[in-house]
């Protein structure tokens, strides 16, 4: 029996969306691709820039580029600044020439394609392999698809092994294979392989090693560079443009390692040095001496091998003093990643004093950055502990009579309420008979007990009362879970509290549980951020809903 018609049938007009979709042309050329024809990066792109003419719903938004960046890995700078895009809702679809631009590690290429773009509602095509997302149902779909990322995997193995002996070769032969200069020298523009005077950072390489040579301390030394608003690496390299990312260009001032690894580098000398390190799933890793390949007088010296070794021998015999002193371990730090100084909000810097072995928190800001930068924090760790016990055991009394009386409102509210909760569980009875009346209506209308009128207003009605019931049943459970997690939560603060007001002492365990940021200013005073705080404030704020 055929539906002869439809009471209020109406349906709601959803907001028109934006006929075009934001997208992002992805493009990477890597050394693994060895000079391979179709591959550039003018190819690539003219080949995105075609089939984008034939789609006019795509709209480009940006094009993403990696030049020299591997397929067997993903931290590329130009593939990061699109996440990032695709994160911010700016990007709804990627295109690549072929599904090898994306990446040739296949468990990682079938999870941005199967998980990630998907999840964040972005379409994906490859264009040469004939793939788009939006119609997964396609040949290139299913089985061919991973077994194409399979495929790529196993060819960026086999080139990557042929690519570690050819540089293997190339350093025999001295020339660099380095990703990028470094600092002080630049490529030259005509062979990528050779190093040349850079005629800006260069000499702030010199004036290091002069003040090394002098026997300057290495905190001095990145002091006076910092003053002297000579550039940082980072910072030189991002105004240069060869490093676009700002992670990649650190704090932007000079740091005791970025000085303690130029003064150990042995290309500023005219020699070429390589070797030192090779890559372990992804990462660097010492290669050994057996593995060091140098060849002398292959690029400009910045510094004369007379100076830098004068340099090496005074660092060594530095490090060596060091070791005549008896080594006395460390004491934990219990504050760690949790103490920032109120001025420059830099990490406060715990340091033992030699006299008695006891600690100190400072700010490093004023003697290894800029001294104008940051007017200075030092605290000793005993006058910090004795402060923050104070301020502890003052906020937990607070909070912990919050909670009591916060508690015991919303028992009260709560058993108010007992005659609205058993209204939900008469709905729910209801809503029960009303679910089994509705598996009945059908064959109720098919039998000419009730028209199509009365079947689709009592089936609007059963679902209504269904879906009022389960909501009102909803909050009435997740009020007594919330109430029972802050009561255990209020249980767990009382042990605290009982534990350090019996002499117990300031623990690890205890700060990462209780606090969550300590700040302290230049006159000694400490201002704590207490997680249990926070918990109370979200609790009390849902309480009053």
């Amino acid at each position: 029996m055929a539906r002869k018609s439809r009471k209020h049938i109406t349906a709601q007009a959803a907001m028109p969306a934006s006929p075009f979709i934001s997208t992002a042309l992805y493009i990477r050329l890597s050394v693994e691709d060895n000079n391979k024809r179709g591959n550039s990066i003018e190819t690539q792109k003219l080949v995105l820039e075609k089939f984008l003419l034939g789609k006019p719903e795509l709209r480009l938004y940006d094009i993403y580029i990696d030049n020299g960046a591997t397929g067997t890995n993903f931290n590329r700078d130009g593939f990061q600044r699109m996440l990032s895009d695709i994160e911010s809702g700016k990007v709804g679809c990627v295109i690549v020439k072929d599904l090898s631009r994306l990446g040739r590690n296949a468990i990682d290429t079938g999870y941005y394609i199967e998980r990630y773009f998907p999840s964040h509602n972005v379409r994906f095509i490859s264009v040469t392999d004939q793939f788009d997302s939006e119609n997964p149902d396609n040949l290139h779909g299913g089985i061919i698809l991973p077994l194409k990322n399979m495929i790529n995997e196993a060819y960026a193995l086999d080139i990557g092994r042929k690519i570690k002996a050819q540089a293997r070769q190339d350093m025999k032969e001295g020339k660099y294979v380095g990703g990028r200069a470094p600092f002080g020298y630049m490529k030259d523009p005509d062979d990528c392989h050779k190093l040349i005077i850079d005629p800006v950072a260069a000499p702030v390489v010199r004036q290091i090693f002069q003040w090394a040579y002098e026997k300057v301390p290495l905190n001095r030394i990145v002091l006076l560079l910092n003053e002297g608003n000579y550039p940082s690496p980072g910072k030189y390299k991002m105004q240069t443009g060869e490093i676009t990312h700002q992670a990649l260009a650190g704090r932007g001032y000079w740091q005791t390692w970025t000085v303690a690894k130029i003064l150990k580098e042995d290309k500023y000398t005219g020699d070429m040095v390589q070797g030192r390190t090779k890559t372990v799933l992804h990462r660097q890793v010492p290669a050994g001496e057996e593995n060091l390949i140098v060849v002398t007088g292959t690029h400009e010296p910045i510094v004369s091998k007379e100076i830098f070794d004068a340099v090496q021998k005074y660092r060594a015999e530095v490090a060596e003093e060091s070791k005549k002193h008896p080594v006395i371990p460390y004491t934990p730090n219990i504050f760690k990643g949790r103490i920032y100084c109120g001025d420059c909000g830099r990490s406060l810097h715990r340091q033992r004093q030699q006299c008695n072995g006891s600690y100190r928190f400072h700010c490093l800001t004023p003697t290894r950055v800029h001294k104008d930068k940051c007017t200075g924090v030092s605290i000793s760790e005993t006058e910090l502990i004795a402060t923050i016990l104070d301020i502890l055991k003052r906020e937990l009394a607070a909070v912990l009579g919050d909670y009591a009386l916060l508690l015991k409102d919303n028992m009260q509210k709560h058993e108010k309420e007992a005659a609205s909760r058993e209204k939900v569980n008469r709905a729910k009875l209801q809503f029960n008979q009303s679910r089994e009346l509705l598996q009945t209506l059908y064959e109720n209308l098919m039998n000419g007990a009730i028209d199509s009128e009365e079947y689709f207003d009592l089936k609007a009605t059963y679902e209504k009362q269904m879906q009022a019931a389960q909501k009102e049943l909803s909050f009435y459970e997740n009020q007594s879970a919330v109430r029972q997690e802050q009561t255990e939560k209020c249980k767990n603060l009382e042990k605290d509290e009982q534990e350090l007001l019996a002499g117990g002492s300031l623990t690890a365990a205890l700060i990462e549980r209780l606090i969550e940021r300590i700040t302290v200013y230049p006159n000694k005073q400490v201002d704590v951020k207490f997680t249990f705080r926070t918990e109370f404030e979200a609790f009390k704020e849902a309480a009053a809903e």
